[in-house]
């Protein structure tokens, strides 16, 4: 099948200013909700929350980066000394907050505690402080019980702003691009690895500066949700399930599947495949606010049980994206938590037979006042490829 032609050749892609992505008063809206929470301070290290309220994508090193953030007084930002330069050049250098670079035998964690008022008594700490560093600071910090960050984090960054939302669709665009090129690569004879890898380049071409994850899943390795790229011979007749996702140069993710059929399908996989499509696309149209994510969820879930595909249908319907490809709010059943605007989410139910055959298709949706916007605009039928 001839592939659509990659839309807005025009390079180098647009990026958000990041006073726009990145803007001081985040650090207010999180001391604010630290104090509600009753929680004394938060102690953020390297990853997607320290870039959030600051701008900073700091290496994740045995050397303590730590932004404080007291729920009453002034943020500071502890950084090894070799990587000062980096933290002052980053967005975070521009926000007024202090940035502390820590000497070789310095004790940087005696150094935060010593900073903290005597009567701390609650923590929040990073949902993904390395176990060491959690460790360390109980030792220093022997009264204050210990909570995760996130609880505090996680409805701050479920939210997105109208700068979020766009850089989610710059990440979504530049993923179709990709998916818009798969007929080029995609034959058989070739292997998932080699499909995998053009695949690879192709998403830093067109505008992401890491590739996350590539899922090239043939045959019966399409019924393996998280299949990871083999060796396996792509056969004429296959169908292939394929996952990409990567993060874009302002730090927002991309993820989408389509599905692909390398010669023609035979027809009970069209007629899983037609039941997943109704599914899917019911879902995405069922997006508006106040609609919980359970009951999201149960949309499409309840067609494909009526189909005859429910226990094939094996996890959840979506999951939260931003700073990560996976993040709140979470699109399962149970989950009673109402979508509001500015909410960003995977929704990718898929059907899969156990050493036969499987699919998936996935989209990402914003919620909005009006309802949801798809980010991913390549088509979701089955893409038939010669």
């Amino acid at each position: 099948m001839p592939h659509t032609p990659t839309p807005d050749d025009g390079r180098p892609r647009p990026v958000e200013p990041a006073a726009a992505l990145y803007p001081a008063g985040r650090l207010d809206d999180a001391r604010e909700a630290t104090a509600r929470a009753g929680i004394d301070a938060l102690l953020i290290s390297p990853g997607a929350d320290l870039r959030y309220l600051t701008g900073y994508d700091a290496l994740p090193l045995e050397r303590l980066t730590c932004l404080v953030l007291p729920a009453d007084g002034d943020p500071f930002l502890l950084v090894p000394a070799l990587e000062e330069p980096a933290a002052r050049a980053s967005p975070a250098g521009d926000l007024g907050i202090e940035i502390t670079g820590w000497n070789e035998t310095d004790d940087p964690y005696a150094l935060v505690a010593a900073r903290l008022p005597a009567r701390t008594a609650r923590l929040g700490v990073d949902n993904h402080m390395w176990a060491e560093k959690t460790i360390a600071f109980r030792a220093v910090l022997p009264g204050a019980e210990q909570e995760l960050a996130g609880n505090v984090l996680n409805g701050l960054r479920m939210r997105k702003t109208p700068q979020e939302a766009a850089a989610l669709r710059r990440a979504g665009a530049a993923i179709d691009r990709v998916h818009a090129r798969v007929g080029d690569w995609l034959r058989a004879g070739r292997t998932e690895r080699e499909v995998g890898r053009d695949i690879a380049d192709a998403m830093i071409a067109e505008g992401h500066v890491r590739v996350d994850f590539v899922i090239v899943g043939s045959g019966p390795h399409s019924a393996s949700p998280h299949h990871e790229l083999s060796d396996r011979v792509i056969q004429p007749g296959d169908p292939v399930v394929v996952d990409i996702g990567g993060t874009t140069r302002d730090g927002y993710c991309s993820d989408s599947t389509r599905v692909y059929v390398v010669g023609e399908p035979a027809a009970d996989f069209r007629r899983l495949h037609d039941a997943l499509l109704r599914a899917q696309r019911a879902q995405t149209d069922a997006v508006r606010p106040g609609i919980t994510a359970g009951q999201l969820d149960a949309v499409g879930r309840d067609i494909i049980s009526d189909a005859g595909y429910g226990s094939y249908f094996i996890h959840r319907t979506g999951h939260g994206i931003g700073l990560e490809t996976h993040e709140e709010p979470y699109i399962v059943a149970g989950n009673q938590l109402p979508l509001e605007p500015g909410m960003a989410f995977s929704v990718e139910p898929g059907i899969y037979l156990p050493g036969r055959y499987g699919a998936r298709i996935e989209d990402i949706v914003i919620c909005t006042e009006e309802g949801g916007e798809r980010l991913n605009r390549t088509p979701r039928d089955l893409v038939v490829l010669p």
